[in-house]
């Protein structure tokens, strides 16, 4: 399993209506997310540091 998609918040709240939001969305605006923001699909665990 890989991390393909990490967003910082500076509070948890805002953190999760985020989840959420992104929770209701479906899958093909998901992928299209991640492509934008990560397009090789690399795994982003190891930058997590």
């Amino acid at each position: 399993m890989r991390l393909v998609h990490v967003e910082a918040f500076h509070s948890i709240s805002n953190a999760i209506h985020r989840e959420k939001r992104l929770k209701r969305w479906n899958r093909v605006w998901k992928m299209a997310l991640i492509k934008e923001q990560n397009p090789n699909w690399e795994d982003l665990y190891p930058l997590l540091g």
